[in-house]
């Protein structure tokens, strides 16, 4: 019988616990509400186009953009979908997005091996070079760029944009990965050299293993920001078969055929992409990110 109580008291004194743990105070209360209604404003704008991809301009014009569609209207997105050869665009934003998350990664990893394990000489001022390379802005850059692509019979190739952004990209990436690198156990790196590994094996069989969170991370990151980039581009891709779908909407914010659900539903069919790439990947991004933290 006194082994029973004392159970049952354990037990009751772990529910308390619990019951104190899972109960929330005012600034608990606070803080999510306030997370609740920054979540409603940044969703907002993108609630109101995904309403206005689906209006007649008819509709549009007697309720505005703030009502639902009395009916769903499909022909601006076929409008567009059809004046700019949507797949076509989608095709080459998808094509130079990857290659270069792809590049870039492998890029930072060789010169985060170099610099962050390697030790070179004037490491710290190689990682401040990078740094820098990151604040420069790309107005600065267009000219020069736009000589050096001329002289080489790249502008107007998606190649260009994809070298341009792989070494933009790789700057800031060789930069986060030195870090990681630096911090890298020195005793992992002596046993696999004990075990006969060479430096190449050491850093494909070693490092790059232990550091896929990261580079997962990189990854879809550079994925993204090479998708949502519009200024080179609309620079190098003059041509209408080069072009990537930012570029694509911008050019016919003007035209004629654009009327405002039409460039609602262009905006739509420009995010649904990299809204569909997140939702794949944002496991693999939470748990980059836990792992880092983590560490």
């Amino acid at each position: 019988m006194t082994a029973l109580a004392d159970r049952g008291g354990a037990h009751e004194s772990t529910f308390k616990v619990r019951r104190r743990a899972t109960r929330r105070t005012v600034a608990d209360w606070v803080l999510l509400i306030g997370i609740a209604v920054i979540a409603f404003l940044v969703a907002v704008p993108f609630l109101i186009i995904l309403v206005n991809s689906f209006k007649s301009p008819s509709d549009y014009a007697a309720s505005g953009p703030l009502t639902l569609p009395r009916a769903l209207y499909f022909d601006g997105l076929a409008k567009f979908w059809n004046y700019v050869d949507f797949p076509l665009k989608l095709w080459n934003s998808f094509f130079i997005s990857a290659s270069v998350a792809v590049l870039a990664v492998l890029v930072s990893i060789l010169n985060a091996f170099a610099i962050g394990i390697g030790r070179v000489r004037g490491r710290t001022w190689i990682i401040v070079l990078f740094l820098l390379a990151n604040t420069v802005p790309q107005e600065a850059l267009l000219y020069p760029l736009y000589y050096m692509f001329k002289q080489v019979n790249l502008y107007d190739t998606t190649w260009a944009v994809i070298i341009i952004f792989t070494v933009i990209q790789s700057a800031f990436g060789t930069y986060l990965l030195s870090s990681v690198f630096g911090t890298f156990p020195l005793q992992v790196l002596e046993a696999a050299a004990l075990d006969g590994a060479s430096r190449w094996q050491i850093l494909w069989r070693v490092i790059v293993p232990i550091s896929r969170p990261t580079l997962s991370v990189m990854l879809i990151f550079f994925f993204i920001w090479t998708w949502n980039e519009f200024l080179i581009p609309l620079t190098f891709l003059i041509s209408n078969d080069n072009q990537t779908v930012p570029v694509a909407i911008s050019l016919l914010q003007g035209d004629k055929i654009m009327d405002v659900t039409t460039t609602s539903a262009s905006a739509l069919l420009g995010l649904l992409p990299t809204l569909v790439f997140f939702l794949i990947f944002q496991r693999t991004l939470a748990r980059g990110i836990t792992a880092g933290a983590v560490k």
